[in-house]
């Protein structure tokens, strides 16, 4: 089996991390064979060596930039201090946990390559659980920002915020006349009190 030996999963690595930066970048048109293995310094022979076809690399590239987009989720909740907070403060946490800072670099080519995914899982069903779990995380995550922030925190309550923000930001990148993230803090402020009320038992600040 190919991978096995240290070496080669250096090799598998590097074409993966190679594929996903590509992806996030220039979405699913900028991943060619020819392309990743430039991008990873590795033989052209090498992504059909490690990879059975363009589309299983591209399902590990997807799962990739899941797992990095979740565990820097979990790097940011672990700073979030725990008191009770107002509906416009934990919209803000809340947007820049699942939509990035206002004033990020490249923010929306990276929404965009983000739902282009989202739209892909639909035509590729290989694709499709490697998105419902980066969902269902994504929504794990929120719901501990919200249990921090002195909130009740119930698993489907987030998965509703979750997915109401991702349509807001979908929705802004459309119509440019409000940016994504001022899209998500509108709906999130609107609906926040009744999906996530706070809980009179938090301590208050």
């Amino acid at each position: 089996m190919t991978g096995v030996t240290p070496k080669g999963e250096r090799r598998r690595y590097a074409l993966i991390s190679a594929a996903a930066e590509l992806l996030r970048e220039g979405g699913f048109e900028a991943m060619r064979h020819r392309a990743v293995a430039q991008r990873a310094g590795l033989p052209l022979a090498s992504t059909t060596y490690y990879f059975s076809s363009l589309d299983d690399l591209v399902v590990s590239a997807v799962e990739h930039i899941g797992m990095l987009e979740v565990a820097q989720l979990r790097a940011q909740i672990s700073g979030l201090s725990r008191r009770r907070r107002s509906a416009e403060t934990t919209a803000d946490i809340l947007v820049e946990l699942l939509v990035g800072e206002v004033n990020g670099p490249h923010i929306t080519e990276q929404l965009i390559s983000r739902y282009e995914r989202y739209i892909a899982c639909s035509r590729q069903p290989a694709l499709r659980e490697v998105q419902r779990r980066n969902l269902h995380q994504r929504s794990d995550a929120v719901a501990e920002a919200l249990e921090r922030s002195g909130r009740t925190a119930r698993h489907e309550m987030a998965y509703a915020l979750v997915c109401m923000v991702d349509g807001a930001v979908m929705a802004a990148l459309v119509d440019d006349r409000q940016g994504p993230c001022a899209a998500a803090r509108a709906a999130v402020i609107d609906v926040i009190d009744i999906l996530a009320p706070l809980d009179r038992r938090a301590v208050s600040a």
